[in-house]
């Protein structure tokens, strides 16, 4: 009989705990279920739609975000570098590239809950379209890091983890079907701190 029950009890610690488990990593996780990844970038087309997965509607609910409707834009996450790294607060980055085309968009640095990370000071905590400097062919060069770098800088300052969200707004490409053919920014490690 008391090994009936502790097999029943330990049946179920395994079945809720395996469970609860599963589900809290596919919360957290950034390439999930109907993610399209592209370099190291990582979006989710249908988030805003009827056509979200479970999963995802779980984790934007978690995070108590609000998500964009397929005609109003789209974002893209980066969580590593160019070699596969995971981005840190600490270190310097540089992104280059095209960023494809639309009526506006924004990029800031966030702690995993998508949450912009404070500067600290009275600089702004992202970069928009209408600021940047843009080089030849419309290609556009920023520096992310704790250290000023001249031309598009976004400061970061702090320790730990980070993301990179890249905000397109009232763009043809959240409506397409190619959106894997899109083209996007390369994030490439400079330095770290020690």
């Amino acid at each position: 009989m008391f090994r009936t029950v502790l097999f029943t009890a330990l049946v179920l610690v395994i079945a809720i705990g395996g469970g609860a488990s599963s589900v809290w990593y596919a919360l957290d996780r950034q390439d999930g279920i109907d993610a399209v990844s592209i370099g190291g970038w990582t979006a989710f087309p249908d988030i805003g739609t009827p056509d979200a997965d479970p999963y995802s509607q779980a984790r934007t609910a978690r995070q108590g975000i609000l998500t964009l409707g397929r005609a109003e834009g789209i974002s893209f996450i980066a969580q590593h570098d160019s070699s596969g790294d995971g981005l840190r607060q600490g270190c310097s980055y540089r992104i280059e590239g095209i960023i494809p085309p639309a009526r506006f968009w924004t990029l800031y640095a966030a702690d995993e809950t998508l949450s912009a990370l404070p500067t600290q000071t009275r600089r702004p905590f992202a970069l928009h379209s209408y600021e940047v400097l843009r080089g030849p062919e419309n290609t556009v060069t920023i520096a992310v890091g704790p250290h000023p770098a001249p031309g598009n800088w976004l400061m970061v300052r702090g320790a730990g983890a980070m993301l990179l969200v890249l905000t397109l707004y009232d763009t043809s490409i959240a409506s397409s079907t190619g959106i894997a053919d899109v083209d996007l920014p390369l994030v490439t490690k400079v330095a770290c701190d020690a």
